[in-house]
């Protein structure tokens, strides 16, 4: 595949924690502001999360000078196995395939998450930006799990 013709994002991360933790870390409104945005801060008053098939979740990263809404549906939950859902924000077209996150138990309280996101409706330097987002994120995660 060549760098132009990228139509996704895969980042795999064993995690120092239980699987029920890193999806309760992805579903609970308190532990999801804590670590999405990196450093950024998403205001908890400003998050909502319905996670149920079919349900929607909401937030707001805010940084000096700007906020940038977020916002989706989940298509999918198998806890504390699977999210399966979208993620918009303002320049996302109506029809975007998602992103889904996987959580392996491999014992000793460590767990394998496997996010993927796909869509193509993103350049390839857009999908660089995007993975680099992401690694922050989940360098957030870590943190927030550790402190847990």
């Amino acid at each position: 595949m060549t760098e132009s013709a990228r139509e996704g994002i895969d980042i795999t991360r064993i995690l120092d924690a239980s699987r029920e933790l890193v999806f309760e870390a992805w579903t609970t409104p308190e532990h999801f502001a804590a670590w999405y945005g990196g450093d950024a801060e998403v205001p908890l008053d400003r998050v909502s999360l319905d996670v149920r098939p079919g349900g929607a979740w909401s937030l707001v990263i805010v940084v000096p000078g700007t906020e940038m809404p977020f916002h989706g549906v989940y298509r999918e939950v198998v806890a504390p196995e699977r999210l399966v859902f979208t993620l918009k924000d303002a320049a996302a077209p109506a029809d975007i395939e998602g992103e889904t996150v996987t959580f392996t138990d491999r014992g000793d309280k460590t767990t394998e998450m496997v996010f993927k996101q796909r869509g193509g409706n993103l350049t390839a330097e857009q999908y660089a930006a995007a993975e680099d987002g992401w690694e922050a994120f989940f360098d957030a995660l870590v943190a927030r799990l550790a402190s847990l």
